[in-house]
């Protein structure tokens, strides 16, 4: 699975000096603590009681909003953020993490009005443009996010998360692979662990058709976390393009181990195996490839193929017919079935195939003589005749010595 990491959204914990010792305060303090060891029930308990002691305590509801957000409550989480800035009309934190919230409900206009506000309000403020360039990420304006993560950079240049985002922003909005490099280079400089960087780092030198190089990253990504399924599935990916295939049947294993569900590692196994040519180990990947994802379509197709490497043109056909339901556009799958259909000796329905072709792409030279060939079989010499002709000025070798051959005489 090739999907680019995304660092998740800055959250804030605590934004107040803790200088008084009233009771209020430590309630505060305590449902903090519990906040950071993910026990948010007793948080929220706790700044229930500071509240009943201090209605008016913006704190109080901010860091209960925090621990609503950690139960993935997020509007009563809005509720209590917009409560903390009515009492507290410049609250930076209370917006920054109300944006958080909005975010998580999808509502991105509302998330950006916050971090608007909250960098209004302090100009300075990293997480709050770090923030902001996520959810612009999410409505697929990378130029945008690229912006408000280089203005987090400059604010704060050790910002470690802020790069990681900024180069995968460059590598999916604008296919920037050296650009991303770099910044997955720099968040690695500033931290040698930071998984994401070296995955993603992978992601691009691997489109650089640096396999070698994207082995060496998927390989620290995984010293890092040894149960990271799609950095295993990505080096097989890699190991397969290096034609090392048997390495790379390891590394799918693995990613299976980890993710029984992975369906982009069946498949990919399967691809590893069918060019080993074990089309019987190959078809029960695909096959369970399919089980996990109905609409896997390069799944039927591959099937499809090892089982006409099996000579079952019958299974081959019943999977490539069931890829032209799914996308009845791709030009490759009527090429195939006319083979599998060519196979039973049922000429017509192979002479329907590349007409299907051809008529996607009439240019297409091998169609019209293979379309010639079947027609030959099916006793339509005449037909077949044409058919190599216009073969031949495409270019389509051999062309000309079956004319020669059948079509003189």
């Amino acid at each position: 699975m090739r999907y680019l990491l995304i660092i998740p959204l800055v959250f804030l914990f605590s934004c107040s000096k803790k200088t008084d010792k009233n009771k209020a305060e430590e309630y505060l303090k305590n449902g903090e603590a519990k906040s950071e060891l993910s026990e948010f029930r007793v948080a929220i308990q706790d700044a229930n009681k500071a509240i009943e002691i201090n209605p008016k305590d913006a704190e109080a509801y901010y860091k209960r909003g925090n621990a609503k957000n950690g139960l993935i409550d997020y509007k009563s989480a809005i509720h209590d953020y917009s409560t903390a800035i009515e009492l507290k009309h410049e609250y930076v934190e209370a917006y920054c993490n109300r944006g958080i919230a909005k975010r998580n409900l999808r509502e991105y206009a509302g998330a950006i009005k916050d971090y608007n506000k909250a960098i209004k309000i302090k100009p300075n403020f990293a997480a709050a443009y770090y923030n902001r360039g996520n959810v612009k990420y999410e409505l697929k304006d990378n130029n945008g996010a690229i912006q408000d993560y280089t203005k987090a950079i400059e604010i704060n240049p050790k910002f470690v998360d802020a790069y990681v985002n900024r180069g995968r922003s460059k590598e999916e909005g604008f296919t920037d692979h050296i650009g991303a490099i770099k910044d997955y280079t720099k968040a690695i400089e500033i931290d040698p662990y930071i998984v994401a960087a070296y995955y993603n780092r992978g992601i691009a030198k691997y489109d650089l058709k640096d396999n070698n190089g994207a082995i060496q990253d998927y390989t620290k990504a995984i010293e890092i976390n040894s149960n990271f399924a799609d950095a295993y599935s990505n080096r097989g990916g890699a190991k397969n393009d290096l034609k090392d295939y048997s390495e790379a049947i390891q590394d799918f294993n693995k990613a299976i181990e980890i993710n029984l569900n992975y369906a982009e590692a069946y498949y990919n196994r399967g691809v590893a195996k069918t060019n080993l040519r074990d089309n019987t180990g190959a078809i029960q990947d695909y096959t369970k490839a399919i089980e996990i994802n109905p609409n896997y379509v390069t799944a039927y197709f591959n099937r499809g193929f090892a089982k006409y490497g099996l000579k079952d043109y019958s299974g081959a056909i019943q999977d490539y017919s069931k890829v032209i339901t799914i996308n009845p556009n791709f030009i490759d799958i009527y090429w195939n079935r006319g083979f599998a259909k060519y196979g039973l000796k049922d000429y017509n329905g192979a002479i329907q195939d590349y007409s299907k072709v051809i008529m996607i792409n009439p240019k297409n030279a091998d169609a019209y003589l293979n379309r010639g060939i079947a027609k030959y079989k099916f006793g339509d010499k005449d037909g077949a005749c044409l058919d190599w002709k216009k073969a031949d000025k495409l270019g389509a070798r051999n062309a000309y010595n079956l004319i020669n051959k059948y079509c003189n005489e």
